[in-house]
């Protein structure tokens, strides 16, 4: 099969698992997830395969998937941002700082609002309000309509004042 045709196949693949996961249907997503990755390995599909693991609570398995997009591509942020979202569900703050902060420098992502919001929860659990604040803020400045953001934003400042 000639590589253009694998690339194809494999981009079918991964809008046929983003659909099933958006239904719910995890294992039929993380089957076709997989389908695609071995035909034309992506940062995104091997994302989105860990996002699909995590929805399962299989955070040290999405954690691995993302490792495995950071390898194929590590310009693309998502995958940093995830396991900083992950290890924030594991309860490793601090180890979750690092991965937030280089999703905030990826030459590729578009959604730089996330690993701001993310970090502000970190520094919010940590108690140090002035640097969540100041997370929530980026996040606004990346996504002026960021709901969670601005309510995070609201909320340490009416505790601060």
């Amino acid at each position: 099969m000639p590589e253009q045709s694998q690339k194809e196949q494999a981009h079918e693949f991964f809008d046929q698992a983003y659909r099933h996961q958006m239904k719910g249907e995890l294992d039929e997503a993380i089957a076709l997830y997989k389908k695609s990755i071995q035909l034309f390995p992506t940062a995104e599909a091997h994302t989105f395969l860990g996002w699909t693991y995590s929805f399962m609570g299989l955070y040290d398995e999405a954690i691995e998937e993302c490792r495995r997009a950071i390898a194929v591509d590590p310009d693309f942020g998502n995958p940093y941002n995830d396991i900083g979202a992950y290890l924030i569900e594991k309860g490793r703050l601090e180890e979750a700082i690092s991965w937030l902060e280089k999703a905030t420098r990826a030459p590729r992502y578009e959604a730089r609002c996330f690993p701001y919001f993310n970090l502000g929860r970190v520094y919010e659990h940590k108690r140090q309000y002035r640097a969540a604040l100041e997370n929530y803020k980026k996040a606004l400045g990346e996504q002026a309509g960021y709901a969670a953001a601005l309510t995070a934003v609201r909320r340490l400042q009416a505790m601060m004042n």
